[in-house]
């Protein structure tokens, strides 16, 4: 399959494909570069995404395949002109690298914590404990859930702590890297968008503009949120009863048989053979992993203190994930410190050789978040939110009852796109929202017309949900990057192992809420959703003679 004929042909493909979208953007020239962007708001400004996509799906590198869709985004933006271009490049990367250093030095904190309890003997010893107390896979793929549950206030945190603690366990019950990053990449941002208490929770009150009502807002179109619901009753069947299908079928059967990984690519190869201490306990695993969790979420509530909140509510509306996670985590990591020191679990030199082995645990998820930031970047600088946002205020009077489920595909369609959740519910709740409610902007909404007005709350759901979905499934998502990352998993094969579940949950997702619209039942209407949802995973486990297949640890 990988002969040299067909490697010169994926390399001539490559080079032909790239050819194209380089001559296409030059089509857009119009002259010097001080020119108006020919492709702004038209279907063009989706090209870079969709270059960096296919590039990917043909190339299986994720590296060169964002690069070069950043670079024809830029000669998009440029009119064509390659020196302009690649200036424009350097000068994205440059400010999307530096706007988001406080995620990036909270990636480099929390590798250095897993390098620091890694050697301190912490996650061997505590792997060793959990493959002794959790007897089947589906233990261990409930105890995957449950923490990520538990960590439900930020997905960013979420997707990288559940990965690196539950690893061990997972590995050692033969569950397959990609199963492992599906797990925590559909539980992290489902959970998040349905907490109250969570920075998801302040973001969608702060776009909606009304500090009174963007919070009741927010918890009225939790019920019909069916892309979260379902996605979690999805994972609950699917672990109960052990369904699989598509590629993740083939992972989970190649890590039945003892191979992890399915594809040659190792990524994090180098961390299993650090030096850990022999006398290691689960403490040294657990402590950190506690003192990281209340330090995180602390300096949120912190934050959001200082950014003008009065109670707790408030303060997570108020807080700052971008400076709140740094923050903690920098507390966590010299608190863990000083506790192996009292310990003696390692020598200070041995402290200190974990900060650079902790940077170089994430420089391939640090390369990718920035590449993946800066596609991001130059999609929205073309134009493509408001392309997007067109076609939705075109679609208010014709659709009626079929809007909901539309703008869900909608919302989906721009997150994978673009790779933001955020970005997408940012971009389409202000035009969703004055359709449903007789042309009322967001921030003018009052109780009159929130109380009853159903189709209004399933309309904002719709946009939350395809939001997540789409970045859920994107493989220029940061959060998706940072489940890879977590679960040390080749970044490609969580994508592909994800989306034909995402994809299953969407098409229920679809139906339902072309009901919910006709039906206007809240009780009514989740319950038909999440019975569908059962139903229609039951009679794939059946069809693909999947289920309690390798229940048991071998």
């Amino acid at each position: 399959m990988n002969s040299p004929r067909i490697k010169r042909s994926g390399k001539i493909l490559l080079t032909l494909f790239t050819l194209i979208c380089i001559l296409a953007t030059a089509a857009f020239a119009e002259g010097d570069s001080t020119a108006q962007i020919a492709a702004w708001g038209t279907i063009a400004s989706l090209l870079p995404p969709v270059v960096a996509i296919i590039l990917a799906l043909i190339t299986k590198e994720v590296y060169s395949s964002l690069f070069l869709g950043i670079i024809v985004g830029c000669l998009l933006f440029t009119n064509g002109n390659p020196i302009d271009a690649i200036q424009d490049f350097v000068s994205r990367l440059c400010s999307n690298a530096g706007g988001n250093m406080g995620i990036l030095m909270f990636l480099v904190i929390l590798g250095t914590m897993v390098a620091l309890m890694i050697r301190a003997g912490g996650s061997k010893a505590y792997g060793d404990w959990a493959v002794k107390h959790i007897k089947t896979k589906s233990g261990a793929l409930w105890s995957t859930f449950i923490l990520a549950i538990v960590l439900g206030v930020d997905d960013y945190f979420n997707n990288l702590t559940t990965g690196n603690v539950m690893r061990p366990v997972t590995d050692g019950h033969h569950i397959s890297r990609a199963k492992l990053s599906y797990m925590c990449d559909a539980t992290a941002a489902p959970v998040c968008i349905m907490m109250p208490v969570s920075s998801w929770a302040a973001a969608v009150t702060g776009i909606i503009g009304n500090d009174e009502l963007g919070f009741q807002i927010f918890l009225k179109a939790i019920p019909y949120n069916y892309y979260a619901i379902l996605t979690l009753v999805f994972i609950m069947v699917m672990t109960s009863l052990n369904i699989d299908y598509g590629p993740m079928k083939k992972h989970e059967d190649n890590a039945a048989k003892g191979d992890l990984y399915t594809t040659p690519e190792r990524p994090f190869a180098g961390v299993e053979e650090m030096k850990f201490n022999p006398n290691g306990k689960v403490i040294d695993l657990v402590i950190p992993v506690i003192v990281l969790v209340a330090c995180c979420v602390g300096a949120m509530i912190y934050v959001g203190y200082q950014g003008g909140g009065t109670d707790l509510i408030s303060a997570f509306a108020n807080t700052d994930a971008f400076s709140a996670l740094p923050l903690g985590s920098l507390i966590a990591l010299i608190f863990t410190m000083i506790f192996f020191m009292v310990r003696r679990s390692m020598k200070f030199t041995e402290l200190m050789d974990c900060l650079p082995e902790g940077f170089k645990q994430m420089v391939p998820a640090i390369l990718i978040l920035c590449l993946a930031w800066t596609i991001g970047d130059v999609t929205k600088a073309l134009g493509a939110p408001e392309f997007v946002a067109d076609i939705v205020s075109g679609f208010g009077d014709s659709l009626h009852n079929f809007l909901p489920a539309v703008v869900f595909i909608i919302a989906a369609f721009l997150g994978f796109a673009t790779g933001t959740s955020w970005g997408t519910f940012t971009i389409l709740l202000p035009i969703v929202i004055p359709v449903f409610s007789g042309g009322v902007a967001a921030a003018d909404l009052t109780a009159d017309l929130i109380n009853g007005n159903e189709m209004l709350m399933i309309a904002i759901a719709a946009t939350l949900g395809g939001a997540v979905m789409g970045d859920h499934c994107s493989p220029i998502s940061d959060t998706t990057i940072m489940a890879s990352s977590g679960a040390q998993c080749y970044h490609l094969n969580h994508v592909a192992t994800q989306l034909p579940y995402a994809v299953t949950v969407a098409a229920v997702c679809f139906v339902n809420y072309i009901l919910a619209a006709l039906l206007q039942n809240m009780i009514l209407n989740l319950l038909i959703a999440v019975v569908s949802m059962v139903v229609v995973l039951v009679v794939i486990g059946k069809a693909n003679h999947s289920m309690n297949v390798h229940s048991q640890r071998d």
